[in-house]
């Protein structure tokens, strides 16, 4: 990964990052601990924990080292040597080693939005220290994604999509009569290197086929969950499963939306909008505000609330991936995330100028994340940018000093992020994804127009194709129509003001 210096960057962790080739040793690594450099510890800044606060985390937690003093544990999925610490992790024994030092240190609070480890961590420490949070039995309902399903099934049946558990493990015989095509995603999701459209068996078995080293990946990946998930909900399947979902055609938008749980509420941070390339179901990239109705966003938010209840979800940040098809009215969830989406942060900072990085340490030390000092908003709309390339043969233009120089001078306030790849990390992309996302750009505009135009000369600059390949340039005006804001903030923003 590489930045223009002076711009806000840092290496993204998700799907596409290459966690196999960054394991070629099996060494010890020091774990990343410690308060943030900070003044004086005093009683209104208190100590909190933030577990595997890497990438946006990082950026997020760290700004707000001023009013808060910061311990940091963890490891980073995809930083070698940190990442070597995989072969041995055990979240049980993490949590309780975390305990011990929340005891010693007086944690007010502890919080991860971490998807794969933190989250369930989080909860496991907040229990041994009787800090605020969620039972980690709520925590694992969320990730299991079978479970989840069925839990759905119970509350919000109109909300769920047909699915099926393909009880096999790895590399077992995949049964016939199994209900095809559908999407095939991990049980306990694992960056969703595994999660996409099966079309018949033979597809299926391919897909289901790995060599020993992604096996071993995988495994470690899956079992320190699956651990706990045998002392907690020793009921529910095997997390080293998949899952059969019905398909939804490609072309159906999806959306997410952030809120929070305090005091037994659910409240709505935004819904933000996912774009697609053209044909594929790849993403180009997420806009906010959304251009969902009030009424819609007011539907999902009670999905939300539902479902939330049912798990025993108390206390905490949520993310619900979810589509919606405006042609038959359908709102359908794809997945429920027990933590915010971090990525999101900074367009909720630009358009709201609600902080919720500093919501969430609010609410980890029990209090109501309303009280987080806002920031200046300063755009109508934001969008994160998603650079992808579809041909394995393809080098994507690398950035050079001066073209990462002209951003910065031309849009200051750009988030700029850079993962090159190539050899067998690059054909491993797209082997497991179907593409190669090799840069994600963060910008604000007056409006939505405004905002494209910035990306368009943005893109320009960096000598990036525009990820904007689903309009036309004679569709800009349209598309630059007035931006629908958040309605389900109206009410409460107007009590902050």
């Amino acid at each position: 990964m590489s930045c223009t210096p002076g711009l806000a960057c840092c290496k993204q962790s998700g799907p596409d990052t290459d966690l196999i080739g960054m394991l070629p040793h099996l060494s010890p690594a020091p774990q990343r601990t410690g308060c943030v450099p900070a003044p004086a510890m005093t009683r209104s800044r208190p100590r909190v924990a933030t577990l595997f606060s890497y990438d946006w985390d990082s950026l997020g937690f760290g700004a707000q080292s001023g009013r808060f003093c910061l311990d940091r544990a963890g490891f980073d999925l995809f930083s070698f040597p940190s990442n070597t610490r995989l072969a041995w992790f055990d979240l049980r024994r993490f949590a309780r080693a975390q305990a011990r030092r929340g005891r010693r240190r007086r944690w007010a609070g502890v919080v991860s939005h971490h998807e794969q480890f933190g989250a369930l961590a989080a909860a496991l420490v907040a229990e041994q220290l009787g800090l605020p949070g969620n039972p980690p039995e709520a925590v694992l309902a969320a990730q299991h994604k079978w479970h989840a399903r069925r839990v759905l099934q119970r509350v919000a049946p109109e909300a769920n999509l047909r699915f099926e558990l393909l009880d096999t493990g790895y590399g077992e015989a995949i049964p016939h009569g199994l209900a095809l095509p559908a999407y095939v995603k991990p049980v306990k999701a694992a960056f969703s290197v595994l999660a996409r459209p099966i079309r018949h068996r033979a597809e299926l078995v391919h897909h289901t086929r790995f060599g020993a080293r992604e096996r071993w990946i995988i495994r470690h990946l899956v079992e320190p969950f699956e651990r706990v998930r045998k002392d907690r909900l020793p009921g529910l399947p095997s997390a080293h499963r998949l899952l059969l979902e019905e398909p939804v055609p490609a072309h159906t938008p999806q959306f997410n939306l952030d809120g929070w749980v305090f005091d037994g509420q659910v409240h709505a941070l935004g819904v933000v909008d996912a774009v697609m390339y053209p044909g594929t179901q790849a993403f180009m990239r997420w806009e906010f505000p959304s251009r969902l109705t009030a009424p819609v966003q007011a539907r999902a938010l009670d999905v939300a609330r539902r479902f939330l209840a049912a798990i025993g979800f108390r206390h905490g940040f949520f993310n619900m991936e979810f589509f919606f098809d405006a042609a038959s009215g359908r709102l359908a969830v794809i997945e429920f995330n027990p933590r915010l989406a971090s990525q999101f942060g900074d367009l909720y900072r630009r358009v709201l100028g609600l902080d919720a990085h500093a919501m969430s340490l609010e609410l980890a030390c029990g209090r109501d994340p309303l009280r987080a000092p806002r920031v200046e908003a300063n755009a109508g709309a934001a969008a994160s940018l998603v650079y992808r390339s579809f041909a394995a043969d393809e080098q994507p233009p690398h950035p050079g000093v001066p073209r990462q120089r002209a951003l910065q001078a031309r849009h200051p306030d750009a988030l700029y992020f850079h993962f090159p790849k190539t050899g067998p990390a690059l054909a491993r992309d797209h082997k497991w994804l179907g593409s190669h996302r090799y840069g994600i750009v963060h910008l604000g505009g007056r409006d939505a127009q405004h905002l494209r135009e910035r990306a368009l000369d943005a893109s320009a600059l960096l000598g990036w194709p525009a990820p904007y390949a689903d309009q036309r340039p004679a569709a800009s005006a349209q598309h630059g129509a007035a931006t629908v804001p958040n309605p389900l903030f109206n009410a409460m923003t107007a009590s902050l003001e």
